[in-house]
């Protein structure tokens, strides 16, 4: 494979499904045989480590910021069991502990610091894809995580608020010099006019629409807990999540020789 790729997935809100989506994708990527790392920036509300059963991570990002303990010892493989011998998932979590939150809403970072960290993760565990799990809206962090990624995912529910919020951050990011920005429109109902909506979508932002993804009562049945592919992977949602993933290899140009099951 060329040189490892950056992948930030954002939202204007909370609420859309953006932390569901990167764990999910990260496994689609490992189906097909990629080292993958996930790295939650969205440090006042960690969450994503929940989906991969890490209820109360030891160590994170928060950690290896304030220089308690190196990088690696962060890094926690979350590779399913049924994957283990294509690809691989890592994943540097957040802290959920009331008191990391606190510092760092009180005394924030330093993003370059951060940015570092971007760097040694993908050097360090040899990763083929760095997926960043964002904070929603905009704010320092969030615009450090978009420069430095080589595609935006913006993620947005088909609702009004979203769409305004969602070209505010589509044009900040194309001001930020972002090489390559696509959309994700999840919790769709399945009554709407798919091909409709994504032209619609497309005209609006004058950028790519990865994909449509349905509103699921089964996703909210598991109660955010597990990943979805693996738990349904033959559902609707799922077979989404597997199309988008295969879209967003081709934008980048990542040829992969393993095929998904």
């Amino acid at each position: 494979m060329s040189k490892p790729r950056i992948i930030a997935t954002h939202s204007y809100r909370g609420g859309t499904g953006k932390s569901n989506v990167t764990a999910n994708i990260a496994i689609e990527f490992a189906r097909l045989g990629l080292r993958v790392g996930i790295v939650d920036t969205d440090l006042p509300s960690p969450g994503i480590h929940i989906l991969f059963g890490q209820d109360q991570p030891l160590k994170t990002v928060n950690g290896v910021l304030q220089k308690r303990y190196p990088l690696h010892e962060a890094i926690v493989d979350v590779t399913p069991e049924t994957i283990q011998s294509q690809g691989a998932v890592l994943l540097l979590p957040g802290s959920p502990k009331p008191g990391d939150i606190a510092q760092i809403v009180k005394e924030s970072y330093s993003m370059e610091a951060m940015v570092d960290i971007y760097r040694d993760y993908i050097k360090s565990a040899a990763l083929d894809l760095l997926l960043i799990d964002t904070h929603p809206g905009l704010n320092e962090p969030t615009l450090y995580s978009i420069t430095v990624s080589d595609l935006l995912i913006m993620v947005l529910r088909p609702d009004r608020q979203d769409y305004q919020g969602t070209a505010v951050a589509i044009d900040v990011a194309r001001k930020l010099g972002v090489p390559a920005i696509s959309l994700l429109v999840n919790k769709a109902l399945t009554s709407s006019d798919w091909p409709q909506l994504k032209t619609t979508i497309e005209g609006t932002y004058g950028e790519r629409c990865l994909g449509i993804l349905p509103q699921s009562d089964d996703i909210i049945r598991y109660g955010g807990t597990g990943l979805f592919c693996l738990q349904e992977p033959n559902h609707p949602l799922a077979r989404g999540l597997q199309m988008m993933s295969a879209a967003i290899l081709e934008l980048l140009d990542i040829k992969v020789e393993n095929v998904a099951p």
